[in-house]
């Protein structure tokens, strides 16, 4: 990546393919500052229960919340509901589902706010607008854990999102196999498919272009392992429902 402008870097790949990786220290260049990820990763270990899981599994955690970027400012919202239509997730869409909020430990953070301002300008770039827009940020912490024996980080299947940009951070990958990201043009057979080790590494996705999913995962030894990702949606014209 080109340190003096990553954003040319990252903004080409999304157009060429519709999605860019990045390792931690991309991320971090991209930011414009260190990402404080270690110490991030720790409140992924009070993370409630998820209550909606229709599948019937006990292996899904997460916090959630919401936030308006507009010229480079970042504003927090009240609570609200997370809504999915039906064509965008066949196993949760139609669902009003009311997770708890992010912790201020996470969000006051100002790297958060510079992770998620960095989003934005992303995809500000990404519809090529001249005037750029007011983005809709919808944020998920994750844990996906093998208590149940196997656990799914994308239950309803390989999909797209309904949003312009998504992006995908692995934050911590514990005692576990399996948890392959795939990554498939929408519109041919052609795609990506890798499992990320490495904290930090995030995957941009045009949620317009691709459809995207990972794989189940397994424990590696006798007791249940997890994984840890942090999920950012960016989208124009409001939130979904």
């Amino acid at each position: 990546m080109d340190s003096s402008r990553p954003e040319h870097t990252v903004d080409a790949a999304l157009s060429a393919t519709g999605y860019a990786v990045l390792d931690r220290k991309g991320v971090e260049t991209l930011v414009g500052q260190p990402l404080p990820i270690d110490a991030w990763s720790r409140l992924w270990n009070a993370l409630p229960e998820d209550q909606y899981l229709r599948d019937g599994g006990r292996y899904r955690r997460r916090r959630y919340g919401c936030f308006i970027a507009e010229h480079q400012t970042l504003e927090r919202t009240s609570r609200q509901l997370h809504w999915q239509p039906v064509e965008y997730n066949a196993l949760h869409g139609g669902l009003e589902r009311w997770f708890e909020p992010l912790e201020p430990r996470l969000v006051d953070d100002p790297a958060w706010s510079a992770l998620l301002l960095a989003l934005a300008a992303r995809a500000d770039a990404l519809r090529s607008k001249e005037k750029p827009e007011r983005w809709f940020i919808e944020a998920h912490q994750f844990r996906i854990d093998t208590t149940d024996g196997i656990g799914r980080p994308t239950p309803e299947g390989a999909h797209r999102d309904g949003v312009d940009l998504v992006a995908v951070m692995v934050v911590a990958r514990v005692g576990v196999r399996g948890g392959e990201t795939r990554v498939f043009d929408a519109r041919s057979p052609s795609g990506l498919r890798f499992t990320i080790e490495e904290p930090g590494t995030t995957v941009l996705l045009d949620d317009e272009r691709v459809i995207h999913e990972s794989t189940p995962i397994q424990p590696t030894g006798p007791t249940p392992g997890y994984r840890d990702t942090l999920v950012i949606t960016v989208r124009a014209g409001g939130f979904q429902g």
